[in-house]
Order: structure tokens, then C-alpha cells, then sequence
């Protein structure tokens, strides 16, 4: 959207631009070096600033500023701070509740600071409400690299309620969006128990001390994506892609899957690359591990990269393989051989000499049998606790919108 978030107001509310009630500032560019006489001190940016108005400020950088300067970059209790660029953040906005002491903040960042009686709380409220409405996005002007540039910033148009009244509003939402976050929270931890417990049943039904272990190289072919890159299309002539996305679960799902033309296509599909029912699809890169299996109802499809094929080459039930790969030594052995600080990854060597188990087939069937029943429960709680995350945060940002534009009467509300 392009437009206000509001119809109509209520009586008594004026509108006007963000600069109306709070002074813009851009931070400062990166300075590595001390130009002379300058201060090493911790500064803001933008991944400081997490959705829905989070403050995170426990991974803290150092840059040089000048004693002027770092006085006119500070941060203060009452401030509200919003990420200038960036494809995945800009335009996300939070509420500085304390003083910063000592910080400064970088060109990531506009700082804004209530002009007289204006609620820097109600200001990044407003925020929110914008940027969950998709107009920060539409207003940023995307063609590469998206920027909420200061004078953009202060140009946005905004309801201006009398100072009580937004004081009233900003108190109302500090009460029902933390009961909402809490909720959330909770919801979170289960489903982190709920994913504890799924380990903790396929890992206790793989105990067999009984079982030999092999590299999976003795079990299947290790077939490695093509590394390239191929084009995305979104047209009738069109075929599906299989990476990350759709390694989610126990089976390749292809529902959200992105689409490459004939050419990738069948480029994708060469040397062996082509999926059989009964392979695995193994994610290497990145969310290193998720591993799917291709099942008859998924249509033909080509793998992308972050990939492995693993076709079968002796007895063994693909379920079960998967079970294996997901139980807690091959996670430990995986970890163990994941590379790279920040892309994390794991080499085809290293796949093809993981640790698997080879019971007899008849109790690979049973095994997984057992384990489908415990885990499709699981799944089933996990689903319902995801789902109620999703809608929790979508009554929270409706919240949000229909309280800073009015639409909400809050006055008396205790």
C-alpha cells in the first residue's frame, strides 16, 4: 500500500509528517581508524534493531568518533530508532527506553527525538504499524538496494493525537502486546520441547548398540546439484526446483517451490541429477542437514543448489536413512564436519563419511513404523503452536494499527 493507514481520525487529532514531531538523524559512516584525538565507542546499527520494536544490543561494535560528535550521535531514553537500509530490515523501528550511555549510532540508522510533548513510543508504534502494512516498502522506492533515507523519514505522513491521548495510546500497547509476546513465548518454548522430545524418541529408538555402523557411502550414491545458477521464471512455461524451502519436512513438498525454465531445466536434471522416488535430498548449505525424501506424489523436479542427491545403492529403507541423518550422532558428526564462520556448510566428502546404522531391513521397517506414529503427534502439536504464533502476530499488528489511528478508543481504558 501507498496510502495512510486511516479513512478518518478522531475529533481533536490533527495530521502532519514525522519531522513535525521528532527531529531526523543520520548516523555516522563506518570509521575504522582514529583520524586524531578520537574515541573508540560502541555504535547502533541496523541488526541492533529487531522486528516488532526489539532492541538488541548485546552484539556490540566499536567504531572512532569524535567527542562533538559522539554527543550529537548519542542515544537517550525517549529516542526512537529506525533502520535506514537493507533488503530484510529496513524501515523496522524501536523504542529506546533508557539512556545508551556512551554509544553512537551509524549511517544504518535514523535516530528519531521527540519534538516537545510528542511519545517517542507512540511514534515507533506508528512505525510498526507501517511497515507491517507493506507501505515502508512501497514508499523506499526498491529497485536495488532499498533506503528509508532521512529526508524520506521525515516526510511520512502521521495522525498526531493530542500528547495525553498518545501517552494513553503507547501505555495501551506496552500492556497488550507484552501479554501477546508472551504468549508467543510460550508457545515458542513448546514447540522448542516438543522438537527436544522428537529428537529424543528417533534418537532412543536408533540406540542398538547391536547395529554396525558404516559410512553412508556404503549405502548410496552422493550425487552433488549442478553449481549453477539458473534463472527463475514465473510464466506457463515453467518447471519446479527443489532446495532449502522444500526440505522443510519428512518429504519433498514442492508447494512454494521456485521455477526455472526448460533449458535449467534439464541442465538441472543431467548426470544422474534426475530425482527417483525413494532418493533423499540432502540440504548442505546453510540449513545444513534437512533432509527429505522424494515420494511418488511429488512431481518431476530438478534439484537446485545447496543440494545432494542419495540414491540407495544396497537394502535400505529410505524413512529410515532419513530418521538416521536427523538422530543425534549423525547431527553430532555433521556439526563436526560443517566448515566455513559464517556460511556454514559441509563438504561431499564428509557427507559420504557419515555414520549411519544398518539394522536388518525387517527392523529398519518396524523402526520406522514406531517412529512415523510418535512423530506425526508431535508434528501435529507443533503445527497447531506454529499456527497460533502466526495468528498471535497478526492480532498483534492489527492491534498496533487500529490503536495509533483511532480506531481504538483507549481513553479510560485502566
Amino acid at each position: 500500500m501507498t496510502g495512510p493507514l486511516w479513512s478518518s481520525l478522531p475529533a481533536g487529532w490533527r495530521t502532519g509528517q514525522i519531522k513535525n514531531a521528532a527531529t531526523v538523524t543520520l548516523g555516522k559512516m563506518l570509521q575504522a581508524k582514529d583520524s586524531g584525538g578520537d574515541m573508540a565507542a560502541p555504535y547502533m546499527r541496523a541488526a541492533n534493531v529487531q522486528p516488532d520494536g526489539v532492541l538488541a544490543l548485546e552484539d556490540a561494535k566499536q567504531m572512532w568518533f569524535g567527542s562533538a560528535e559522539l554527543e550529537r550521535l548519542s542515544i537517550r531514553g525517549g529516542d526512537v530508532v529506525v533502520v535506514e537500509g537493507g533488503q530484510g530490515g529496513f524501515g523496522r523501528a524501536a523504542y529506546v527506553r533508557d539512556d545508551v550511555m556512551g554509544w553512537g549510532f551509524q549511517n544504518s540508522i535514523n535516530r528519531l527525538r521527540p519534538i516537545g510533548a510528542s511519545d517517542g513510543r507512540y511514534l515507533a508504534y506508528y512505525l510498526i504499524a507501517l511497515r507491517s502494512s507493506g507501505f515502508v516498502h512501497a514508499y523506499a522506492n526498491v529497485v536495488s538496494m532499498p533506503h528509508l533515507t532521512a529526508d524520506k523519514l521525515g516526510r511520512v505522513q502521521i495522525p498526531l493525537p493530542p500528547a495525553g491521548e498518545q501517552r494513553a495510546i503507547a501505555d495501551y500497547l506496552d500492556r497488550e502486546t507484552e501479554r501477546i509476546d508472551t504468549l508467543i513465548a510460550e508457545q515458542q518454548r513448546l514447540i522448542e520441547l516438543l522438537r527436544e522430545r522428537r529428537a529424543a524418541l528417533i534418537s532412543h529408538a536408533l540406540l542398538d548398540e547391536t547395529s554396525k555402523r558404516t559410512q553412508l557411502r556404503r549405502l548410496v550414491d552422493v550425487i552433488d546439484c549442478a553449481h549453477v545458477t539458473a534463472d527463475f521464471v514465473d510464466d506457463d512455461d515453467r518447471f519446479p526446483i527443489a532446495s532449502i524451502r522444500e526440505c522443510q519436512g519428512p518429504t519433498v513438498d514442492l508447494t512454494a517451490c521456485a521455477y526455472t525454465t526448460a533449458e535449467f531445466f534439464e541442465h538441472l536434471r543431467s548426470s544422474g541429477r534426475r530425482p527417483r522416488v525413494g532418493d533423499l535430498l540432502f540440504i548442505r548449505n546453510v540449513s545444513v542437514g534437512l533432509v527429505s525424501v522424494v515420494t511418488p506424489d511429488v512431481p518431476e523436479f530438478a534439484v537446485g543448489q545447496e543440494t545432494v542427491l542419495l540414491r540407495r545403492k544396497t537394502a535400505v529403507d529410505p524413512e529410515f536413512l532419513r530418521y538416521v541423518l536427523v538422530g543425534a550422532e549423525a547431527r553430532h558428526a555433521i556439526e563436526s564436519a560443517m566448515i566455513g564462520s559464517t556460511f556454514r556448510r559441509i563438504n561431499v566428502s564428509a557427507i559420504r563419511s557419515l555414520p549411519v546404522a544398518t539394522p536388518l531391513i525387517d527392523v529398519q521397517r518396524r523402526i520406522v513404523a514406531a517412529l512415523n506414529d510418535q512423530t506425526t503427534r508431535i508434528d501435529q502439536l507443533i503445527t497447531e503452536s506454529e499456527r497460533f504464533i502466526e495468528l498471535s502476530r497478526e492480532r498483534r499488528a492489527a492491534l498496533i494499527t487500529a490503536t495509533v489511528t483511532g480506531q481504538i478508543d483507549v481513553r479510560g481504558v485502566a
